[in-house]
């Protein structure tokens, strides 16, 4: 077991991009400690602190924790026994990954349910308060842009000429089609913003409404499409943006981890615990009798009125407050507008 200066400890967290942007206040007060081995997406390998190496959660070590399997019981010994305590969000309810993590590390092992299960606790206290760390509402996730990613983003909107106009990102999906305002109403922003506004529309896709798609008719609507991007350049575009658009969806949440002026839609999901925390977010939603509402009731939902109950109007009016901040800002800067 390693301790003192050279403390490390290994951190398995399963969770997508939105989870791990909550769960980075937890991973700052760890990585200030220690050094830390952590086992998730590999593409978070973009957005943590310094001090944090990232390997993917998909390991034999990991796996095998899930199967009776004494044969490998000293390789998995040796692997756990190098760090000074484990932190899993993962496998708490399965009783033999409980079991067998406790007994390979020696009872260093900290179990913890991946997700709080009171709705009025913010998923960024709750990773706190399972490390028995200060919680405060004013707590927030922050994140360091890459050299590499500045670098790009400089070119990109030197390309577009984006210094002319306000710019508009705007990110359509999430991780669940039930929590997407419709289509046709982020058309409807577009057509405002150029309007009214005169700026810019960028639309920002990832590799799930690539594959679910829905976006059509905002890919020909849009000024520009920016997609495929790795998570270092998403941020980098996204703190030069003058406004972000988007969904309860982890996009959103980096939006807001960067500072950005940041507009999020929640229908189906509770904002009192995925809300993203930033000095420049606007939080937009409908209270309706059913809403927020279980996964499964989301996923079987006829009318999706807590989403199709916003209005257009109701998102530009809040626009519209964010860009008068945007050309003050503009204007200070001397950027023509």
């Amino acid at each position: 077991m390693v301790t003192g200066s050279n403390a490390r400890v290994v951190i398995l967290f399963p969770g997508a991009l939105g989870d791990f942007i909550c769960f980075l206040p937890a991973l700052q007060a760890l990585v200030a400690d220690a050094e830390v081995d952590l086992f998730a997406r590999s593409e978070f390998v973009d957005i943590v602190p310094k001090g944090v190496t990232v390997a993917s959660l998909d390991r034999y070590e990991i796996d095998r924790l899930f199967v009776t399997d004494s044969g490998c019981d000293e390789r998995l010994r040796k692997f756990f026994g190098a760090y000074q305590t484990i932190y899993s969000w993962t496998g708490s309810q399965n009783e033999l990954f409980v079991d067998r993590l406790r007994s390979l590390s020696g009872g260093r092992a900290k179990i913890f349910p991946f997700r709080s299960t009171s709705a009025k606790d913010h998923q960024i206290d709750y990773y706190l308060r399972c490390l028995n760390r200060p919680v405060t509402d004013s707590t927030q996730p922050q994140i360091s842009l890459r050299a590499e990613a500045i670098r790009w983003c400089d070119d990109f909107w030197a390309g577009n000429s984006f210094d002319a106009s306000p710019v508009l990102i705007i990110a359509p999906g999430s991780g669940a089609r039930e929590k997407n305002w419709p289509e046709e109403y982020f058309l409807s922003v577009i057509d405002w913003w150029r309007e009214t506004i005169a700026g810019v529309a960028v639309l920002l896709l990832g590799p799930v409404e690539a594959e679910r798609g829905g976006v059509e008719r905002l890919q020909e609507s849009a000024d520009v499409i920016a997609s495929g991007l790795t998570l270092a350049r998403a941020a980098a575009l996204l703190r030069r943006c003058d406004l972000f658009l988007g969904n309860d969806s982890g996009i959103s949440h980096l939006a807001a981890a960067v500072g950005a002026r940041t507009i999020v839609l929640f229908g189906p999901s509770d904002p009192r615990q995925w809300a993203p925390r930033g000095e420049a977010v606007t939080i937009v939603s409908r209270a309706i009798e059913c809403s927020p509402c279980e996964s499964q009731a989301m996923k079987r939902c006829s009318h999706r009125a807590c989403l199709t109950g916003i209005p257009p109007a109701e998102v530009n009016n809040r626009i519209a407050t964010q860009a008068a901040a945007v050309t003050l800002t503009r204007v200070g800067a001397g950027i023509k507008v």
